[in-house]
């Protein structure tokens, strides 16, 4: 079995996650219990396509992400560095456009994009700096950046008890449902070792985005990073 370390050597983590990729979406909704689907909403709303907008979708997976965007009518480019992802998404999605990408070192033209946008995958790049001076590169003047991530929960209480939750309950559920269970340990040690929502975007404006601003999903289990380069 395949298991990435927090030290997030890209080879480890494209591995695990093709070992992961047909129940995916699955596991996201058993281990989220059920809250994936409405995080995903809010990821829409705040994006809110418009017809002909340009959107490169990082870390886009089966293309569960991306398909609502493309329904608005958006030109979605669906974009994972995990080829186990991508060849389930040509099964599940066979419509959207999926192309092979290191979030550090995208295969795009300047200035190419209206929006990029990140759900999940964030935490698992290993030069998150890079990466964001990349979708910087890539999105037009006055375009937009939206990562949707895992944060720090806003109350202590129930901070302690989610964190808890992620570690007590993580491996027996994934040991039952998925075939590499262990990419689930990873994947919550890498929530909680994820930083808080203000150094998120002390960082995000640090790679040159402005108006950098985040709302909390859940008490602050997920939260939304937004920002625009200048015109």
């Amino acid at each position: 079995m395949s298991r990435a370390t927090l030290q997030k050597d890209p080879k480890d983590v494209a591995a695990m996650f093709d070992e992961t990729a047909a129940k995916y979406d699955l596991m996201n909704d058993v281990m989220s219990l059920g809250q994936t689907r409405l995080w995903r909403r809010a990821v829409v709303r705040a994006i809110d396509p418009q017809p002909g907008e340009r959107i490169l979708d990082i870390a886009a997976g089966p293309g569960s992400s991306s398909i609502p965007l493309r329904q608005a009518g958006a030109q979605v480019a669906s974009a994972d560095f995990s080829l186990g992802m991508l060849r389930q998404g040509l099964k599940q999605s066979p419509q959207l456009h999926f192309t092979a990408a290191d979030a550090t070192r995208l295969p795009f033209a300047d200035a190419s994009f209206d929006v990029v946008t990140m759900s999940f995958g964030f935490r698992n790049v290993v030069e998150p700096d890079v990466a964001l001076r990349e979708f910087l590169r890539v999105t037009r003047p006055g375009g937009r950046l939206l990562i949707c991530e895992f944060s720090q929960p806003t109350n202590r209480i129930f901070r302690t008890v989610y964190s808890e939750y992620l570690m007590a309950a993580f491996p027996p559920v994934a040991r039952r449902l998925s075939s590499n269970p262990e990419s689930y340990v990873y994947l919550a040690e890498s929530i909680q070792s994820w930083p808080a929502q203000q150094p998120l975007a002390e960082r995000i404006a640090a790679a040159g985005w402005g108006e950098v601003e985040w709302s909390n999903l859940t008490g602050g289990v997920v939260a939304l990073h937004r920002a625009t380069k200048a015109s």
